[in-house]
């Protein structure tokens, strides 16, 4: 498969799941979060499919297409594990968590979200999703929708 194909599928998958999980959640209290805002496609996605919701970014820095710069005050910048803490500490609850943090090398992005899961779960509303490029660990695994390709992305539900 050529690189232009499997990134389509990699996006199609995306938009798919993430367009799933905001149905799935519509009746669970709480924000949204894109952890790792990156060029901010995602963040637009989110803020179009869940216009009532709160959307929060954390990210190491912002740059992002100017189109999608969220606001001051939802952007947390800088390492993910105490900026996760800090959102826990404000009392805020997730009802959907977008997990696309990565160094480009696979070994360092699962050992990465392993070590992250206990943060995002100390975050999240009880029977909320996350949707993850990397296995995380501590939540149940669910199957998605239909079509996405096994461990393109892998969801998830807060207990």
């Amino acid at each position: 498969m050529s690189r232009l194909d499997s990134m389509l599928r990699r996006l199609t998958a995306q938009r798919d799941g993430l367009n799933w999980a905001a149905q799935q959640v519509s009746g669970v209290e709480g924000d949204v979060l894109d952890l790792g805002l990156g060029n901010g496609r995602t963040y637009d996605h989110l803020r179009e499919v869940m216009p009532e919701r709160r959307v929060w970014v954390i990210d190491r820095v912002l740059q992002c297409h100017p189109s999608c710069v969220p606001p001051e005050e939802n952007f947390l910048q800088g390492e993910a594990e105490p900026m996760l803490a800090r959102l826990a500490d404000g009392g805020h609850r997730l009802a959907l968590a977008h997990y696309d943090l990565g160094f480009g090398v696979k070994e360092q992005d699962v050992a990465e979200a392993a070590k992250l899961s206990p943060a995002i779960l100390q975050v999240m509303a009880a029977g909320g999703l996350i949707i993850s490029g990397q296995p995380l660990v501590g939540f149940e695994e669910i199957d998605g929708p239909e079509g996405i390709p096994e461990g393109r992305y892998m969801f998830y539900r807060a207990g």
